[in-house]
């Protein structure tokens, strides 16, 4: 790991189209569609475009819990928004979410039709609607909101700081690196200090704070982001370590994991999910219909 090498910024700084890196092909400083391309709709009033990563991942598991939860109105259709290919760029996303990232949704139960962009925004979305997880005293609510706001400006640290330059960057930078550590240390203790006498994250309600939090730092502390846990020492952190592994062992957490999963493991990819009964079928049987006989 060596410093970076002296970089005097221009006057006006200008898009090197050649310089980003992995994400070169997708990344520029402008938004707008590049191309045109109309979102599918399956049959049920809520419609989901994503993909399994940890902004993903906490909307698939807040609509699994709600199923679980005996919420029939919950039911939904996955779409798999592969944004190393640029669907993010197609005119159908972007008019859902002008921003071009996932996941975005669509509540077709609505006159018109209602767009929710930014996972947290959704997740608050869902669980008003379906009055579920949220904190059982409504004197509560104010600490999930905190919490839950706290992930939506923390994670950038995680994921495009330390992330960014820890997993993806072309070269390894001493300084970025030790700066963007340093923070992602400090949030995973403000997280083991906050649980050290709580089960959840405010208290004995699991709400969606649990669940935004569980996606990013939940599941960095079981190993599973940029093969970081033993450079951060994630097993330092007992109480964290403690209500992840409680978190992942709920069967609605374990499908929301899956949905929309193009990559990793085939047996954990559900590429599109339409109702319960995708989960029966073994996705790699799915990808490969010799194999089960198809």
């Amino acid at each position: 790991m060596t410093d970076a090498p002296s970089y005097t910024p221009p006057d006006v700084w200008t898009w090197d189209k050649e310089g980003g890196g992995r994400f070169a092909g997708i990344n520029r400083p402008v938004a707008g569609p590049t191309h045109d391309r109309e979102l599918p709709v399956g049959r049920h009033p809520l419609q989901l475009y994503s993909l399994a990563t940890p902004n993903g991942v906490k909307v698939t598991v807040l609509l699994e819990e709600l199923l679980a939860a005996g919420h029939a109105g919950a039911e939904y259709d996955a779409w798999p928004i592969r944004i190393d290919e640029g669907d993010q760029f197609g005119s159908g996303f972007v008019a859902v979410n002008p921003n071009s990232k996932i996941p975005a949704l669509m509540d077709r139960s609505a006159d018109p039709a209602v767009r929710v962009f930014e996972s947290g925004a959704i997740l608050l979305y869902l669980a008003e609607k379906f009055a579920a997880f949220l904190p059982a005293d409504p004197g509560r609510r104010p600490e999930m909101l905190s919490w839950l706001f706290w992930q939506m400006g923390s994670a950038p640290y995680l994921g495009g700081g330390f992330g960014h330059f820890y997993a993806y960057a072309p070269e390894k930078w001493k300084y970025p690196i030790d700066r963007f550590a340093m923070e992602a240390k400090r949030q995973l203790d403000v997280l083991d200090r906050a649980l050290a006498e709580r089960r959840f994250i405010t208290g004995d309600d699991y709400t969606i704070a649990d669940m935004a939090i569980w996606a990013w730092y939940g599941q960095l502390a079981l190993g599973r982001l940029y093969d970081a846990g033993r450079f951060l020492d994630v097993e330092s952190y007992g109480n964290l370590v403690r209500w992840a592994g409680e978190i992942d062992a709920r069967p609605a957490v374990r499908r929301g994991r899956m949905v929309n999963r193009t990559f990793g493991e085939p047996s954990l990819q559900l590429h599109e999910r339409h109702d319960a009964g995708d989960f029966q079928t073994r996705t790699q049987d799915k990808l490969n219909p010799e194999a089960a006989g198809g």
